[in-house]
């Protein structure tokens, strides 16, 4: 047994080659349970043009003679993933122990023992906690060394709008609520969030961006507001009342200190990486007696497909 669990650099080496798609794609699926409400574009390096464009051309009754010019509004948005990269050293021992000593071995296959790919994946999987935490609040920081400082989050994209002005009440974009939501009021501030929306927004199906505790809050008030009606039959409600069950509540850890609510469909929350080309990159390197290096590089970055009213609101909480 002992000698199954002494793994030479050139095994990890070995591994990382072979299983290079599979390791650099382990940060990406790590971060599912926030990506599954958003959409990938994957095969994105740097900047790629993305948006929606609109036309104001109409039907009228027929005339032989009719022309006139087409009114395109180009509402073209820049995507782009920045070029990053994780140098770590590692233990191989202790990260055997510790894959032995958490059960890894158990599941998929009932494999007895962990090999130097398991080594490699825990490795990755690490790196997708960090994704997830800078999705809403990662400020793009060149000389940083942290994922937050890779690229702006939705958060910080979003301040930045405002500050342009792009995001605002006057483009029917924006919505500022100011008195503290608790689990009293949760339900009427989700209401009028919604009741705010563009018609043309709120027919589609949405989604509600928002933290656990407002979630919380709308459950308690809804119950305290609702207890007594004959349809009240659960108490983890997913959607907002009076919506026809088109917008739905998504309240996400990572949403734990934002100050902002997003309401907008699946396909305007993009999450852009490449995996589809050789630029990036993992090998294992051995600079050091008895320490391994792991050495990664990849394209991460996000950003709305569209802040256009009929795509897209954010509420901000300044309380």
């Amino acid at each position: 047994m002992a000698g199954k669990l002494q793994f030479t650099l050139d095994d990890y080496q070995k591994a990382a080659i072979k299983w290079r798609k599979d390791l650099l794609m382990l940060p990406i699926i790590g971060i599912q349970d926030t990506l599954q409400y958003m959409t990938g574009r994957p095969g994105i390096r740097y900047k790629e043009n993305v948006g929606s464009i609109y036309a104001d051309a109409q039907f009228a009754p027929y005339k032989a003679t009719r022309s006139g010019n087409v009114n395109l509004q180009l509402d073209f948005r820049t995507l782009e993933t920045h070029f990053g990269n994780v140098v770590a050293k590692f233990e191989p021992n202790s990260a055997i122990s510790t894959l032995l000593g958490t059960g890894a071995t158990k599941g998929a296959g009932q494999m007895t023992t962990p090999t130097a790919l398991h080594v490699l994946a825990q490795i990755a999987k690490g790196l997708s906690e960090h994704l997830n935490d800078a999705i809403w609040n990662g400020v793009r920081n060149a000389n940083g060394d942290t994922t937050k400082d890779l690229f702006d989050g939705f958060d910080t994209i979003t301040q930045k709008e405002i500050t342009a002005g792009a995001i605002s009440a006057e483009n029917g974009n924006y919505m500022k609520i100011s008195e503290e939501i608790t689990s009293a009021n949760a339900v009427d501030v989700a209401k009028e969030i919604l009741f705010s929306l563009d018609p043309r927004l709120r027919s589609q199906e949405l989604l509600m961006f928002c933290s656990q505790d407002f979630a919380d809050k709308y459950n308690e008030a809804y119950l305290m507001s609702h207890g007594g009606i004959p349809y009240n039959t659960q108490y983890n409600h997913t959607t907002v009342e009076g919506s026809n069950g088109r917008l739905k509540l998504v309240p996400l850890y990572n949403k734990a200190d934002s100050k902002f609510i997003h309401i907008c469909p699946k396909s305007n929350m993009l999450v852009g990486y490449d995996q589809m080309g050789d630029i990036e990159s993992i090998m294992v390197k051995e600079y050091e007696p008895f320490i391994l290096t792991y050495i990664a590089t990849m394209f991460f970055g996000v950003q709305f497909e569209s802040i256009d009213k009929r795509r897209f609101k954010a509420v901000e909480i300044t309380v």
